[in-house]
């Protein structure tokens, strides 16, 4: 797990061929206008994902892990509170893995929990299980899929 601002973007470009592209959305695109939803920016390889509105309380907020893409999430506004745990110590899926979503959930508890405030990120690889908008503030954020094994 990665958690840095934007400005220092440019130090994650070697983890993978697609970061550098990444980055480069976040850095020029009008994200404050652009409306909520899926934009693609290298088909299923790269795309973004908008949302805008109220998380959910801490104690509801879902673990949750991914196996064939890599997330960047950046807070445009708000302050997004996270938590984190690794994999290995999860335990099962309290729901199968879904394919179709590449999402699972887990029933445990962050081990660590922080606040990601506007102009930051955060890098959540396969084995970074985490609860993401565990805040009831509004916050407006861009997450970012980078398949990990992309043609990029």
């Amino acid at each position: 797990m990665i958690l840095d601002s934007l400005q220092h973007a440019s130090r994650y470009y070697s983890l993978h061929p697609l970061f550098q592209q990444a980055f480069a959305f976040l850095q020029e695109a009008d994200i404050e206008n652009l409306p909520t939803g899926k934009i693609e920016l290298a088909g299923e390889d790269l795309f973004a994902m908008i949302s805008d509105g109220p998380g959910v309380a801490k104690a509801e907020a879902k673990m949750e892990a991914h196996q064939r893409y890599i997330d960047i999430q950046y807070v445009v506004s708000g302050v997004d509170h996270m938590g984190w745990q690794d994999l290995s110590a999860c335990g099962t899926s309290i729901e199968p893995y879904s394919a179709e979503r590449d999402v699972y959930f887990f029933e445990v508890r962050p081990t660590s929990w922080f606040d990601v405030p506007a102009g930051f990120f955060t890098v959540f690889f396969p084995n970074d299980v985490h609860a993401p908008l565990a805040t009831e503030e509004v916050v407006r954020k861009v997450v970012l899929k980078i398949a990990v094994e992309s043609k990029g």
